[in-house]
């Protein structure tokens, strides 16, 4: 637009196009959120003027230090998307589902696959990617019909707005208990975990040295204890950068920024909802477990676990009964949903 002669100039891109790789550097800035974050580079020495990443542990972050461009909660809620990178894989016909990226199986954890019925191009459909990897890690499909699912989580967000707005007081009671029982069971875990790995770490040591003393007494021989021992080195490599980030992540116990004031104001938006879209369910929905479905009296019963951002699977009270949902999803099957007893 200067007249400044470049390179392989474009003459015909947007003037407001950026790449994703753009895109990608302003979603990842903390900073955004009013935070400052020192110690995200460092170098060797003052010979090697070079640049390095810092591991995270070594990063300082101070918190709400200056005026934010975008509130936490929702960069938060688009971290957490981004860190499950999960692609949403269109079908020969070019389609996406909004479901795809929030199902997982409920019994091997595995993301479900969006398909679509060779001979009706019109029924759609999810089913376990564990099914069919490595002659089958899971033993059913959980097949499940994406409009069966819409009907489905549709009426469960209904539920979940009617008794925001009916109770809402009752409502911010059990966000903020499951929220603080969600935290304290992240923190345990990861506890668990960090015990885990330090036991391990101690086994390798004592590994080690009797291998050593064998080695030295005869009974392995030098390729053996050489093999042997460059194992155990890199597992004790990586076990020590794993404590090392465990250790670091309990020192700085992460408290979400989702309160139910939050959520309650998340919730109102869509009171009114007459369809699903996929702003509501990045909003509302972390993931949504499906269930193998139960023949009883004739009739295939199946469970799904919705897990909500930030607060997972609530409870919700009887009182708001949820209308009974049944279709024929193939000839002769017809299929009933079935809440769970401790989720929506």
């Amino acid at each position: 637009s200067n007249g400044i002669n470049t390179p392989a100039r474009v003459t015909d891109r947007v003037p407001h196009y950026w790449t994703s790789t753009t895109v990608n550097n302003v979603l990842d800035k903390q900073e955004y959120c009013g935070d400052v974050i020192n110690f995200k580079t460092f170098t060797k020495s003052f010979k090697n003027k070079k640049r390095m990443v810092n591991a995270p542990e070594n990063i300082a972050i101070f918190k709400d230090v200056h005026e934010s461009i975008i509130d936490r909660i929702t960069w938060e809620l688009v971290s957490e998307k981004r860190k499950k990178n999960t692609r949403k894989r269109k079908t020969d016909r070019g389609e996406t589902s909004i479901f795809s990226g929030f199902l997982v199986c409920a019994d091997c954890g595995k993301n479900m696959h969006h398909h679509f019925n060779q001979k009706n191009h019109d029924i759609k459909y999810f089913n376990c990617s564990g099914n069919n990897l490595h002659h089958g890690i899971c033993d059913s499909t959980h097949y499940i019909r994406v409009d069966f699912l819409e009907k489905v989580v549709l009426q469960e967000i209904r539920r979940l707005t009617h008794f925001a707005r009916d109770f809402e007081n009752d409502f911010a009671n059990i966000i903020m208990g499951d929220s603080q029982q969600n935290s304290v069971a992240r923190h345990d875990k990861k506890k668990k975990d960090l015990a885990t790995m330090q036991a391990r770490d101690r086994e390798l040591d004592r590994l080690f040295n009797r291998m050593y003393e064998d080695n030295i007494s005869g009974k392995i021989d030098d390729e053996r204890f050489s093999r042997m021992s460059s194992q155990y080195t890199a597992e004790q490599k990586e076990l020590q950068a794993g404590i090392k980030t465990l250790s670091a992540e309990l020192d700085n116990t992460h408290t979400s920024a989702m309160t139910a004031d939050m959520f309650i104001s998340t919730v109102r938006k869509y009171t009114r909802a007459k369809k699903l879209n996929e702003r509501m369910l990045t909003e509302l929905i972390e993931r949504i477990e499906v269930h193998q479905s139960e023949k009883i009296d004739g009739i295939h019963r199946q469970k799904l676990t919705i897990h909500y951002n930030f607060i997972g699977a609530i409870t919700i009270p009887e009182a708001l009964e949820l209308p009974e949902i049944k279709m024929q999803t193939r000839k002769g099957v017809t299929v009933s949903y079935e809440p769970l007893p401790l989720a929506v």
